[in-house]
Order: structure tokens, then sequence, then C-alpha cells
């Protein structure tokens, strides 16, 4: 097989041919491309440069991080190309996200495919945390799905090594549905518990079919959703809250923490999840610096335990390695799904290509 490298260098780039609809946004356009020399499908993240400005900071830091991120749960980074115009990534192809997976899906998924989809996501974050990285943006929108079922983690612009010196960071990270309170709050001095958050609010909206807190208009309104849940904190609940920069007591009105099988009634139907839940949620509230609880996986013990210093996971089947999928198990397939929304082919991968962006 040609290599990707290989293309690149001799000028065979231009063998290909547009297969999905492009996209283009903030000077950036995707689209899916077959290689006419292998037949091979790539996605092509395309980034138009500023003459002045050269290539965004953005696109280094993810193209930086993802060429030693090698794992079956992130996302390959095949090639890069660079001209005096574009900055050109090769990705795999992955055929939709997590997002357009959910609304195909809608009302909830079949709680074996949750308990897989979960299991890869925690696998590929417990990656990036060894190598001391915060993927930083974890939405159902980065989470490719393959047709197997095959869940990577994507779009590392937002990523970052906490090993760069650095005296704090940016608060302007992660969509705002799936943004930690502290963060919310204005907190820089965050941990691996920025990215648990995220996934505890996704294990909820995979569940109910829903997103666990959406807010509608400001910072204001998310931080009010997510405190009728966990309750409203306060200097003697959460001591150093108030030192955070956006605390305005005043704006906020005061809940008391309810059980999560009552605000989110449907976890009541999976073993495990309002404790799996409260975990990943309370974890990111009560600032635990500890990076292991990720490595706990929504497995009922039987199928799988990953152990952190070797990076392997065991499983009743063997060890799997880093850059091994599960679905490498002839045993291991998703189940299916008790609701399916249909929708137009094309018009899934346009949005698709858009999410990429």
């Amino acid at each position: 097989m040609v290599q990707f490298n290989t293309l690149m260098t001799t000028g065979l780039v231009c063998s290909r041919r547009c297969i999905v609809g492009m996209a283009s946004i903030n000077f950036c356009s995707v689209n899916a491309v077959c290689w006419s020399l292998t037949n091979q499908v790539v996605a092509l993240k395309e980034i138009r440069l500023q003459e002045e400005e050269g290539a965004p900071f953005t696109a280094i830091r993810e193209a930086s991080l993802l060429k030693q991120l090698k794992h079956a749960n992130i996302v390959t980074l095949h090639d890069i190309i660079h001209t005096r115009e574009t900055l050109t990534f090769v990705f795999e192809y992955v055929h939709t996200d997590l997002s357009q997976y959910l609304e195909r899906h809608s009302g909830g998924l079949h709680p074996r495919n949750v308990q897989l989809f979960l299991f890869q996501l925690l696998r590929g974050l417990a990656y990036c945390h060894r190598r001391r990285i915060l993927h930083r943006d974890i939405k159902p929108q980065n989470l490719l799905i393959a047709e197997n079922g095959e869940l990577k983690i994507a779009d590392f612009g937002l990523a970052r090594a906490k090993s760069v010196p650095s005296r704090t960071y940016s608060h302007e990270v992660v969509t705002l549905w799936y943004r930690p309170p502290d963060v919310l709050l204005g907190s820089t001095d965050y941990t691996t518990s920025l990215d648990l958050w995220g996934v505890g609010c996704i294990f909820v909206e995979m569940i109910t079919g829903a997103p666990a807190f959406p807010g509608v208009r400001d910072v204001h309104d998310q931080l009010d959703k997510v405190f009728k849940v966990v309750g409203t904190p306060t200097e003697a609940t959460y001591p150093g809250v108030s030192l955070l920069p956006q605390y305005r007591p005043h704006r906020l009105v005061l809940y008391r923490p309810r059980r999560l099988s009552a605000a989110f009634p449907r976890l009541q139907e999976v073993a495990s999840a309002e404790a799996l839940t409260s975990m990943f949620l309370q974890t990111a509230i009560d600032y635990v610096r500890e990076a292991g609880a990720q490595e706990e996986a929504y497995s009922d013990g039987r199928l799988f335990n990953i152990h952190a210093s070797a990076g392997v996971v065991r499983s009743r089947y063997g060890a799997i390695r880093p850059k091994r999928p599960i679905f490498s198990i002839s045993s291991i397939k998703l189940a299916t799904e008790l609701h399916t929304t249909n929708s137009q082919h094309q018009d899934q991968h346009k949005d698709r290509a858009r999410r990429m962006v």
C-alpha cells in the first residue's frame, strides 16, 4: 500500500476525488476524499492561511498533540500538507459522530451500547491523561463513531499538554453545555476533572436521549441549569468558591442538591448509572486532583479492567493493547438500538463535515 507521506511528497495529493460535500467555516473546510491510488477514503481538513498571520495556533497545537497520540480510540492523523496558501490535515475518515448518532436514535441508546461507547471514551481519555494532555472540549460532536461502533476522540484544537509551562489556563474552553461549574465561574486552575464533567454529561445524554444541562442564553443560565441539580455552591459547602472571578452570589438562586435519579429518571433504568454519573460530576465539583476516576469503566467488572501503568486493557478475552480496537474481539458488537429516526443520507454527511471543523 502507498503510504500517506509518500503520496504527499511525490505530488500525488491531486490524485483524489471528493465524495462528500464541502463545509466551510472560519477559513476552514472539510471534505471526505477518496485517494485514487489506494481507493481509501480519508478526511481532509483544510485551513486557509492568512498571509500575515500564518498557521493558526490551534492547528499547530492539534497537529503536535495528535502526532504523539496513537490509540484506537483517538482519531488518526495520517499526514499534514503545508503549502503557502493552506494547511491540510489528512485524517482517517469516520462516517458519523455521537451527536448525529443520538439524533438518529432519539429517546436514549441501548444500555449495552452506552456501555461500549462510554468505555471507549474513558479508555481514550485515560490514555491522554496519563500523558498529561487535557482535551478541554469533550462533547458529542467531537466523538466520532464508526459503522461497527468504534469511538474515536477528535478535534484537539483546544487540547492542552499540562507539562507545557503556563501560569493559568483559559476559562474559554468546552462548549457551554458540557462545561463544569468551576470553569463557568472563571476558574483557570483545572485538571482532568474538566474532561470528566463532560463525560458525565454525555453519559446522561446517551441514557436519556437529551442533553443534561441545556442552557439557552448565557453562562448565568447555564449555571442555573447545573445548580438546580447539583446544588448552589457557597463558601460553607465549597470553600474557596467565593474567590472565583465570576462568582456572584446575589445573582444565584440557592438550590439544594437533588438526587440524580430525580433530575434524570431514566438513570434508574440502567444498573449503576446513577452512581457512575455522580462520580463523574462530583469529581469535577470537588476539584479532585486524582486522575484515577476515569480508569473505572462502566462494565460491571466482568468485561474490562484498565491497567493504567501498562496502558493495557485486560479482559476475559486477553490483553488489548492501546492501538487495538475492542471490536477486534469477535464477540463484542453493538446491540440493535431501540429507536431509529430516518434521515437523508446526504444531509447526514454534510452535517458531519460541518461538525468536523
